[in-house]
């Protein structure tokens, strides 16, 4: 089910009941479009989540803790500004639209009670927040601003009347009775659940296909019956709460799904209904949006590595022409009586050569036949230095290639924590600039990700360099058995076993290949030794080891599996 009018409805009256003269004590704005405000009421301080989130948006009383930005953004300073201290007059839907009224009092600088609306639009990537002064209906801003540009129908910038979003023109089914409702249908054309969405507002098809489940194929009448008892507990605010989960896939609603077969869960309120279903979703699109600029970063520095090496190849080619610099001097001082200043070049013979050949030597006039040795002199010795050099400059840059390759594949597993733990280490490496230098526990321990095999053996992954350094360096046992990609960018895997059954090690492998670079290839191959073969090389970067003594099996990741054997650890 979506957020639609009927959720909206529900959540509404919750509110109201549970907000209402509520006082407004705190207002924080944890992620850009996204708003916690809490409120004192009926003896108990409630935090009340407004999101605008372009995928999850949403409004509900959470349990859940956000970290706040140390500098609060400018809308949220001015939302303290106008609406701290302010009561909750009542709450309104509007119609069954997918849009709430919050009418706040609150007093303003010399003392005299205002009435503000704070405007929630719950409308996917439009969703919007908008704080809007209830005698002039003017904005006072709104967490996204549209300009004329983008919309010359309805602006939404500060200082610019407040228009509600167009009216669809469909009819409220909180005020239709069974007759209208038959009225609205063509039975004829088929597909009743989408013209019961497209001529009632506020129905999810979600909801459209649980009516036309409820009248079991019957007549009208049965259809309109079956309409008729859904939006009369939606009236009369009669819900239950449930989550449904089938075929992998998660529905919520507030009435019951009986066209839908799954595990149901029940919650006692739509708020903690809607607290858990929204949970890990959110979280997952916001690490996406928190590893936007990682990525970026990583991809930018991987393509001057890239481009750097070409550069590199290019100019050691060019040292490797030293040594007839050095004949050019030998052969100069050699026969340094027969030449005088400026000569332009001189053919000279070459003893080196078994056949008695000559070489020709360009010269400058400017300079005596000495000046002349001397200068292809420091020009061997340039170039002599350079190739060693060089040669360090290539096999760095290739090593620095490998480490941003491997932190682009960890970032495409990565969780919340996972992608802080990768952008320390990038600050550690001196590769971003610290935003905080507050130090880190050493006592810290990452967090390792756990599985368990078919046949009940522990498996640990980890799922970045930290992660890496610790489950190999520390965690492990040395007769631990440890998996990794064969030169493929990929995580480290431990099996805590010395002797693992045939099943384990194909399941580990299965894990390491999947998170790994080759993720989607098939017949990937995976090396694994005992954790005694594995060695860090001193002043190596983190995650990268050396290993020998290992053997190779090749598997096809399958993320089915490693979801299964994620859930048997659980």
């Amino acid at each position: 089910m979506s957020f639609d009018g009927i959720m909206t409805r529900a959540i509404t009256h919750e509110l109201t009941e549970n907000l209402t003269q509520g006082k407004i004590t705190k207002i924080y704005q944890p992620f850009p479009t996204e708003l916690i405000f809490v409120i004192r009421s009926k003896g108990k301080s409630r935090r009340v989540l407004l999101s605008a989130n372009a995928s999850f948006p949403r409004i509900h009383i959470t349990e859940q803790q956000y970290e706040n930005p140390k500098v609060p953004p400018m809308f949220c300073m001015l939302l303290r500004k106008h609406l701290e201290g302010g009561v909750i007059d009542r709450i309104e839907q509007t119609g069954l639209e997918r849009i709430v009224t919050f009418h706040i009092a609150s007093r303003n600088e010399i003392g005299d009670i205002t009435e503000k609306l704070l405007i929630v639009e719950i409308m996917g990537r439009h969703s919007n927040i908008s704080l809007v002064d209830a005698d002039t209906n003017v904005i006072l801003d709104c967490v996204k601003h549209i300009p004329p540009t983008q919309n010359r129908h309805r602006t939404m910038l500060p200082g610019s009347p407040y228009i509600f979003p167009p009216a669809q023109n469909k009819v409220n089914p909180l005020k239709a009775d069974e007759d209208s409702f038959i009225r609205r249908l063509d039975f004829n054309s088929g597909k009743l659940d989408r013209q019961i969405v497209q001529n009632f507002e506020g129905i999810s098809p979600l909801v459209a296909k649980e009516i036309i489940a409820r009248s079991k194929l019957g007549d009208r009448s049965s259809l309109a019956s079956s309409f008729s008892k859904v939006m009369e507990d939606v009236k009369n605010h009669i819900y239950q709460p449930i989550m449904l989960v089938t075929d992998n896939k998660e529905y919520y609603s507030v009435i019951e799904l009986s066209h839908l077969k799954g595990e149901v869960t029940r919650f006692h309120t739509i708020s903690s209904l809607l607290d858990r279903y929204f949970f890990g979703k959110a979280e997952r699109d916001r690490v996406k949006q928190q590893a936007t600029d990682l990525e970026k970063f990583l991809r930018n520095e991987l393509k001057k590595n890239e481009q750097k090496l070409p550069k590199l190849k290019e100019t050691l080619s060019n040292s490797e022409k030293a040594e007839s610099f050095k004949l050019y001097g030998e052969l100069i001082t050699a026969n340094i009586y027969q030449l005088s200043r400026g000569m332009k070049e001189a053919e000279l013979p070459n003893y080196y050569d078994e056949n008695g050949g000559t070489v020709t030597i360009p010269l400058d006039n400017q300079k005596t036949p000495s000046e002349n040795a001397q200068h292809y002199f420091k020009r061997y010795n340039k170039l002599k230095n350079s190739i060693q050099y060089v040669h360090e400059q290539i096999h760095e840059t290739n090593n620095e290639i490998k480490y941003l390759e491997s932190l682009l594949q960890q970032l495409d597993s990565a969780s919340a924590s996972d992608v802080e733990e990768i952008r320390e280490e990038l600050e550690e490496g001196h590769y971003l600039k610290k935003k905080s230098k507050s130090k880190q526990k050493k006592n810290h321990k990452p967090a390792i990700e756990h599985y368990r095999s078919t046949t009940d053996v522990g498996i640990w992954v980890g799922k970045n360099n930290k992660q890496n350094d610790y489950l190999t360096n520390k965690f492990a046992n040395a007769n631990d058995v440890w998996l990794h990609t064969k030169d493929i960018p990929g995580s480290h895997v431990v099996i805590r076993s010395n002797n693992p059954d045939e099943t384990t090690l194909q399941q580990a492998a299965n894990i390491a290949a999947y998170f790994s670079k080759a993720k989607h290839s098939g017949s990937v191959p995976v090396d694994y030794t005992f954790i005694k073969y594995v060695k860090k090389p001193s002043g190596a970067k983190p995650g990268f080891v050396t290993y020998d003594n290992q053997k190779t099996i090749y598997v096809t990741p399958d993320e089915d599996l490693v979801y299964q054997l994620l859930q048997r650890r659980r």
